[in-house]
């Protein structure tokens, strides 16, 4: 069900909210995704765009904890170039 929401969420891939950057400095660390993970997303910062090819892509999602710290979470999607010919 969670791996559902992120993929909805990548779906909707291009919008990507505007928060405050200036109090974050240290380099944010990629976390891969794994099967059957809890996730305590809190807020969406911004998802990557879903690219226009046919193949399986990784994707990125930005989101804050209900504790308020900052993740990246990286995770793998099939593009939008794929269609039934």
């Amino acid at each position: 069900m969670k791996l559902l929401l992120v993929l909805f969420l990548g779906g909707l891939g291009s919008v990507a909210m505007a928060d405050d950057q200036g109090t974050r400095t240290a380099p944010m660390t990629v976390e891969p995704y794994r099967y059957s993970q809890n996730l305590d997303i809190a807020h969406v910062v911004a998802v990557t765009p879903v690219p226009n090819v046919c193949e399986v892509v990784p994707m990125q999602l930005t989101y804050d904890d209900s504790n308020g710290e900052r993740h990246i979470m990286e995770y793998r999607i099939v593009g939008n170039g794929c269609a039934n010919n």
